[in-house]
């Protein structure tokens, strides 16, 4: 597949898993908070981080109408309205240049996922790197295309998504002129359940619409994200906020900065684990192959005497008969007399 440029990293099955830490709402309408985040997610070693360009007029309606609350039931934010949901999640459009600028400072790629044209206005006078469209924009293919036509990287959620979905998506943003694409496998609920991850879906995204595919991850730990790196995941996504018990809109399912640097050393990990699908011994297997067991006179033993399970053992190290071969063997005579410790070979029965 092709290798993906954003920032100074690589992106792509023979480069580590690129991990972007979600600011999202984290920031708990703060931006030294905010500025915090950028400063923890560099420090715990992320490759990127990505928050959100909208405000709440920009991505809803101000209405309180059962069309625009959320289900009472919703695990964290059951019976608001939307408009007040993103009201206490969004990002203030002022708050973009001093997050790109500290990020800048720190060495750490930010981009964001932008909800409408003005988004992606503020986002390309920045000079953001890359775009990522989510879940439920997914369906808005006239913002993909916007977003398609800056030439930039284009990264697309497809929790909630089916096959039609993505399809359609993808063409839209082809035909916008989007050439590097990444697709994340999503499960858009909040938090997930790991059960309802199906990252066995990673390979078959990949080989369908033959983009390379990531993992925006919604579950609790790190579990899930480390086992999406062995089914191909080239990119994880993950929310992150300074500590669980500050509160926030998304804090109860965000990993901690301790969590981020545990992913990003443990990703790494784990892909430099999927080698290849040669079977057989490696290199540095090569000593412990003289340490395989084989066939030993155990005691000394005089030309004539009976080869016994008592004088012939199977033990280590290598160099002697293959340990199949003790049914042949025994009830022979020894040819000469034998030294303890001596291989046994043919020659000497």
């Amino acid at each position: 597949m092709t290798t993906i440029k954003i920032g100074n990293h690589l992106i792509g099955p023979g480069h580590r898993p690129y991990i972007v830490a979600e600011m999202s709402g984290n920031h708990n309408g703060s931006l030294d908070r905010a500025l915090q985040i950028v400063d923890a997610a560099a420090d715990a070693g992320a490759h990127a981080l990505k928050i959100q360009t909208y405000t709440p007029d920009t991505i809803t309606i101000d209405d309180d109408g059962p069309d625009f609350r959320l289900s009472d039931g919703h695990d964290l934010w059951g019976g608001q309205t939307l408009y007040a949901l993103y009201q206490k999640a969004h990002t203030p459009y002022d708050w973009h240049e001093p997050i790109f600028e500290r990020a800048a400072a720190r060495g750490l790629t930010v981009f964001s996922a932008p909800f409408d044209a003005t988004a992606i206005e503020l986002l390309e006078s920045l000079g953001a790197p890359a775009y990522k469209i989510a879940s439920s924009e997914l369906v808005d293919l006239p913002l993909i295309q916007l977003a398609a036509r800056t030439g930039k990287p284009l990264i697309l959620s497809t929790g909630m998504a089916d096959v039609g979905d993505i399809a359609n998506a993808l063409k839209a943003a082809r035909e916008a002129g989007a050439e590097q694409i990444i697709l994340l496998a999503c499960t858009a609920s909040y938090p997930a359940a790991p059960e309802e991850s199906n990252l066995r879906r990673i390979p078959v995204l990949a080989e369908t619409f033959g983009v390379q595919v990531g993992l925006s991850d919604h579950t609790l730990g790190i579990g899930v994200p480390l086992a999406s790196v062995a089914f191909g995941a080239t990119l994880i996504e993950k929310h992150m906020t300074l500590a669980r018990d500050d509160g926030g809109v998304d804090s109860s399912f965000s990993m901690t900065p301790a969590e981020t640097r545990m992913l990003v050393d443990e990703s790494e990990r784990a892909w430099r684990a999927l080698g290849t699908t040669r079977i057989g011994p490696t290199e540095s297997e090569r000593e412990g192959l003289r340490f395989r067991r084989s066939l030993y006179v155990v005691a000394d033993v005089e030309a004539g005497d009976e080869v016994t399970a008592a004088n012939v053992r199977s033990i280590r190290p290598a160099g002697g008969l293959p340990p199949a071969e003790i049914g042949r063997v025994l009830g022979r005579s020894f040819t000469r007399d034998v030294a303890k410790g001596t291989a046994l070979s043919w020659d000497l029965i």
